[in-house]
């Protein structure tokens, strides 16, 4: 059993202090719309992996090469923006602490900013992580544990106005992938209850704020 710390959206400003060190976890989750800083603080803290997908308020990680520790871009060394030492899952299929995950970053497109699609761009991008996950489980014969996204899916925990709708393609991707879970962030409760989703055997959660969750 793998003990999670799963955030996004809000910063807890109790976590980004050593107190976080009480809380020990195998792993920490990020899905989207955080400071960097904080992820990265959080998994040095409490010496844990770091696995995360970036929001549509984060910088654009997109071209980034990396090797080790050093990054580079366009041919050239630079500093990589994310989070020192983890794991852009973004359109990726990753393993981290024994966890599958399939990532899809990014909200619907609502203006001119980084990390945004339109339904058919983040179809797209849905297909070819689909098939990238296909390709992992016919060497490994592994499935996908945790289909991590930070925009929920259209109709399941999204909201009416233009850059809270979630994305239609993600129905097609729980169907082909079946993970365990989708955990999301980018629709804030505001201190409403906020129910898991279940379709077939995905249960679909919102993680804004923070979550301990045992995943096995």
């Amino acid at each position: 059993m793998t003990k999670a710390l799963v955030v996004a959206d809000e910063v807890d400003e109790r976590l980004w202090t050593d107190a976080v060190r009480t809380r020990p976890v195998d792993l920490v989750i990020g899905a989207g719309d955080l400071p960097y800083d904080y992820l990265a603080f959080l998994a040095s803290a409490l010496d844990a992996p770091c696995v995360f997908v970036p929001g549509n308020h984060d910088p654009d990680l997109s071209g980034y090469t990396r090797y080790g520790g050093l990054s580079m871009k366009d041919g050239f060394p630079t500093v990589w923006p994310g989070p020192a030492g983890g794991v852009n899952a973004d359109g990726r299929v990753v393993d981290v602490a024994g966890i599958r995950f399939a990532g899809l970053g990014g909200s619907i497109r609502y203006n001119d900013g980084p990390n945004q699609w339109t339904q058919a761009q983040q179809g797209r991008r849905a297909r070819a992580l689909e098939r990238r996950a296909r390709r992992r489980h016919r060497r490994d014969g592994r499935d996908v544990d945790i289909l991590l996204t930070h925009s929920p899916p259209l109709d399941l925990g999204d909201r009416e106005d233009p850059p809270h709708r979630g994305f239609s393609c993600l129905h097609r991707t729980i169907e082909r992938l079946r993970p365990k879970w989708l955990l999301h962030g980018h629709i804030h409760p505001h201190g409403e209850p906020v129910p898991d989703r279940v379709v077939g055997a995905t249960r679909i959660r919102n993680v804004v704020g923070h979550r301990i969750m045992e995943l096995s």
